[in-house]
């Protein structure tokens, strides 16, 4: 009877070892990109239910130059570092921050953009500064790099009448547009083209509460695959591809990666 508890408790060892020893990694031929659906033209669903958008093209041009077959996996934003270390993903690639609390939780590619943390609000708000948000309902994405922008600017917090976390930005545009809060911290990228593409009647304050760059995240210890997809951008940029694909996108070329 002992014998058979040493021998199960060994294998119960082995078997979590290896189970501990895939997490964060994937071995299949798939390179699953881990997206947030509701974050255009980062990613998001197209009117015709497929799923689209800037990072994704070019996460769909990197899987092709390493032979493996691309995969957009939506995730929940706030559950992505779970998504990472389970292996259900092989990476977050969508317009994803890196700023200093980040740094050391992944393994990351170059920056290949630059962005700012802005505000947004509506043309008759009476809004026309940060200093003008004393009082007043803000809202963030939760777990974003926007409520991180906040979150360092303690003085710029304090004033808020009431900081609000929402599950996305696109839920925060439409309360904004109801009334329900006063302003939106958020990805100038995505709050630009917004605004564009919805004839939304918002601005962009033109006081940034933080300047930024996005890169792609991988799985602390996934460094060999973060080094492929490095490769595959530096090829992309250098033959002008990246280039043709923000251009697609954006009307010019925005990326910064190897300039």
């Amino acid at each position: 009877m002992v014998i058979k508890k040493i021998v199960a408790s060994v294998m119960a060892v082995a078997t979590m070892a290896v189970a501990f020893a895939g997490c964060g990694k994937k071995e299949s031929n798939k390179f699953v990109v881990g997206f947030d659906q509701e974050f255009p033209p980062m990613g998001f669903v197209a009117d015709d239910g497929s799923y689209a958008g800037f990072d994704l093209d070019l996460a769909k041009e990197a899987a092709k130059r390493m032979g493996k077959e691309f995969v957009a996996q939506p995730i929940a934003w706030d559950s992505k570092d779970q998504e990472l270390a389970t292996g259900n993903i092989d990476c977050i690639w969508n317009g994803f921050t890196m700023t200093d609390e980040r740094m050391d939780k992944y393994a990351w590619t170059s920056a290949y953009m630059a962005n700012a943390q802005v505000v947004v609000v509506k043309n008759d708000s009476g809004i026309s500064s940060l200093a003008d948000l004393a009082g007043k309902t803000v809202a963030v994405q939760k777990d974003s790099s926007g409520l991180e922008a906040v979150e360092d600017n303690a003085a710029l917090k304090e004033s808020f009448g009431k900081l609000v976390e929402m599950d996305s930005y696109l839920n925060a545009m439409m309360e904004l547009e109801m009334g329900s809060v006063d302003a939106i911290v958020m990805d100038e990228i995505v709050a630009r083209y917004e605004i564009q593409t919805s004839g939304k009647a918002f601005t962009v304050l033109d006081e940034s509460v933080a300047t930024e760059q996005y890169g792609v995240g991988f799985y602390k210890d996934n460094k060999d695959l973060r080094d492929k997809v490095q490769k595959v951008l530096e090829e992309m940029a250098a033959d002008g591809t990246m280039a043709q694909i923000s251009t697609k996108w954006f009307g010019k070329d925005i990326t910064i990666i190897k300039k």
